[in-house]
């Protein structure tokens, strides 16, 4: 937008000199350039760093400064529910403008379990809008997939519930 303006604007100015092209005019426009390219770099390099990746170690949360990866060990459940559920009653202050569409729209949640020294740094480090006492909400494009492909990786938990008639039998 910036590049398209600055080329536009200096023609318009180059023209209206007789053609001549005067770099107090019509420089400053030329100057819209190199800016919007800077503006584009800086979008492509934010959308490239700012992801959910489901790695060898854990689940890979990253912005444009740090990332933070939280250890499948320390993931009690996935679930995909309404990015809403997570901004209920008092933490309804926490949800930004900018992000008040995205509400309705579903989110990956990811609770947590483990010993609050693990716990607290990996709460601390995505912020209270995306982390609560017992979850993780994370507002991703395809929600689904990423619980998959999370819940696949899970390690197997002692004591599952093995439903209705498969239920162990006690003893009498």
């Amino acid at each position: 937008m910036f590049m398209l303006l600055g080329l536009v604007m200096a023609g318009v100015y180059t023209y209206g000199n007789h053609m001549r092209f005067d770099l107090a005019q019509s420089g400053v426009f030329l100057l819209y350039i190199p800016f919007g390219l800077l503006v584009l770099g800086f979008l492509l390099y934010y959308r490239r760093r700012h992801q959910v990746e489901v790695t060898e170690q854990g689940v890979k949360i990253s912005s444009i400064l740090s990332s933070t990866v939280i250890p499948y060990e320390l993931i009690r459940g996935v679930r995909v529910q309404p990015l809403e559920r997570h901004f209920q009653d008092d933490r309804r202050r926490l949800a930004r403008p900018v992000n008040r569409e995205l509400l309705p729209r579903p989110a990956l949640f990811l609770r947590l379990r483990g010993p609050e020294e693990q716990v607290q740094p990996i709460r601390r480090k995505l912020g209270r809008q995306l982390a609560s006492p017992d979850a993780v909400a994370i507002p991703v494009p395809d929600p689904d997939a990423l619980s998959w492909e999370i819940s696949s990786r899970l390690p197997e938990r002692a004591g599952a519930n093995l439903g209705g008639q498969r239920r162990r039998r006690r003893g009498r």
